[in-house]
């Protein structure tokens, strides 16, 4: 299902966003968010973020934590810019506009990547998920949140009922586990750690996955 939503169309998308995100997102996503955040704190040392947004999660990192944060969107990561200067977030070494599925950093380069509410807003969530795993360093932690699709029943229907709505507001909902555990099985060399349901109603997931 590659190509169903396209680079331009998310930039644009999350670039409408930017204004109110924090304020129609910050409480919903709130859970998955700190539940991430103190995953990648237990890890420590360089984190990639991606799709750090407005750089919500960046004043919650612990401060021995360095950050490299990257987001689509310029004008998410220029309030990403304001939050960092305000809270003097010396932590933070790189906030870049970058595409996910093209990261401009070497291989086995850091010590967790987080992306959260990332996977179902990318044209090609499968190559995403590569490169990810390849700038993570062996022994290394990918940590996701992310909607997972219902696999059968009336939310399954109204999942594909509302995607194309959906895909016009910058994510895909009908993303079913199934895709996850083929994407692992055919990239190998990776292992499932944890599924973790998170709010709201479950219909989110924390996912660890861990690099041989």
């Amino acid at each position: 299902m590659a190509g169903d939503i396209d680079r331009a169309g998310v930039a644009k998308a999350y670039g409408r966003w930017a204004p109110i995100y924090d304020l129609v997102f910050g409480k919903v996503f709130d859970s998955g968010r700190q539940s991430t955040i103190i995953e990648a704190d237990r890890i420590g040392g360089r984190i990639l973020d991606v799709g750090v947004g407005t750089g919500l999660s960046l004043v919650d990192y612990a401060r021995t934590t360095k950050i490299c944060g990257v987001d689509i969107s310029e004008p998410m990561l220029r309030k990403a810019h304001e939050r960092v200067r305000a809270h003097n977030l010396t932590n933070v070494e790189t906030l870049a506009v970058m595409d996910a599925k093209n990261l401009a950093f070497p291989d086995n380069h850091f010590d967790a990547v987080v992306a959260q509410y990332v996977i179902t807003a990318v044209p090609d969530p499968e190559a995403t998920l590569d490169d990810f795993i390849r700038v993570l360093k062996p022994g290394g932690e990918l940590i996701l949140v992310n909607h997972i699709g219902a696999e059968s029943g009336p939310r399954k229907a109204f999942e594909l009922a509302f995607a194309p709505l959906a895909r016009r507001l910058g994510w895909r909902p009908e993303f079913p586990w199934k895709r996850l555990a083929d994407w692992a099985t055919v990239h190998g060399g990776i292992t499932l750690a944890e599924r973790r349901p998170m709010p709201p109603m479950g219909h989110f997931s924390l996912i660890r996955y861990i690099k041989s």
